[in-house]
């Protein structure tokens, strides 16, 4: 009889578990929701003078830093020991992908932390009563004459981190999965996508009064486009393993046909987390329906999408070295 879902055998050989790729999603969750907040900042918002888009730059601000916060505190508990975390501050080697991601992270962290109290400065004014002191009040507007350079350093560091949580896989060149330039770029786009998918669920959660029908078509446009971008990088990615041969090419025939990794690669990555938003996405702006429930939809298969082809990298990678 024939095993659908494959040996359980197999799972031996798995090193890094779903806390690494929970982590990849929200580290590049974080990234997505950074750029498209700050995208949304400069192409859309400061060209009007009224504030229909405060919802996704004030969704951005919300996700980015609360994602990469969860994802750290889930890296930090899956190093197994969580209270000598603060020794990769102390000791660098810079040959090493993971001393330079501490360093990225570094940096992003508390810049974006920065740029959350810039968006919400108002709110922070009006509560201070209950939460500040006066004196930080007025260190808060003290950025506001660095605002500009803030959100374009930013912007540079959420492009690293995107792309780093690509990086950390490629560095491992003995999984042919792994070992490809292109990890780090369909990482970086995949997820920008899932930023416009949950800056678009939080903005229709918290703030709803300022979104609008033209918000939503901007980025509905914009993951077209990432969409259209993401269905390539991975074809080059698995071209690219068949081209090498050897090990890489047995890899990608497992990979791609054998049990459980491959339905959840074709169903979940390509069907439910590519097609269908792109079928959706081509439907709503020819027909210029942006009904809520359309984009409620959109969204989690979206999210959903990127968070299987995480768990697809991370798990078949190791499951399916062709050896």
């Amino acid at each position: 009889m024939m095993n659908v879902w494959g040996n359980m055998a197999q799972y031996e050989a798995i090193a890094w578990s779903w806390e690494i790729a929970v982590y990849l999603f929200l580290a590049g969750l974080s990234s997505g929701s950074t750029i498209i907040g700050l995208l949304v900042k400069w192409n859309r918002h400061e060209r009007n003078t009224y504030s229909i888009w405060d919802a996704m730059i004030k969704s951005g601000a919300i996700t980015a830093p609360v994602s990469i916060f969860l994802g750290l505190m889930l890296l930090i508990f899956d190093l197994g020991k969580p209270f000598s975390f603060y020794w990769l501050f102390l000791s660098y080697n810079f040959n090493s992908v993971m001393t330079l991601g501490v360093l990225f992270l570094l940096i992003y962290t508390p810049t974006v932390i920065v740029f959350m109290v810039l968006v919400f400065e108002q709110t922070f004014v009006k509560y201070r009563a209950y939460i500040l002191i006066e004196w930080l009040i007025d260190y808060i507007k003290s950025f506001h004459h660095y605002s500009k350079i803030i959100e374009y350093f930013l912007f540079a560091t959420a492009l690293c981190i995107g792309a780093y949580t690509g990086f950390l896989l490629c560095a491992i060149y003995a999984i042919p999965m792994w070992n490809s330039p292109i990890l780090p770029i369909l990482f970086l786009t995949s997820g920008v996508s899932s930023g416009i998918a949950v800056n678009i669920l939080i903005g229709l959660l918290f703030f709803k009064s300022t979104m609008s029908e033209e918000s939503v078509k901007y980025l509905l446009v914009l993951d077209l486009r990432v969409i259209l971008t993401e269905i390539p990088l991975i074809g080059i990615l698995f071209i690219g393993m068949g081209y090498e041969g050897g090990d890489s090419l047995v890899a990608l025939k497992d990979a791609l046909s054998t049990g459980l990794w491959a339905f959840i690669f074709w169903f979940g990555v390509i069907g439910v987390g590519l097609l269908l938003p792109l079928l959706t996405v081509i439907i709503a702006l020819k027909s210029h329906v942006y009904r809520v429930g359309y984009i409620w939809m959109n969204s989690i298969v979206v999210i959903l999408g990127v968070i299987m082809l995480r768990y697809y990298i991370v798990y078949a990678g190791q499951i399916y070295t062709g050896q």
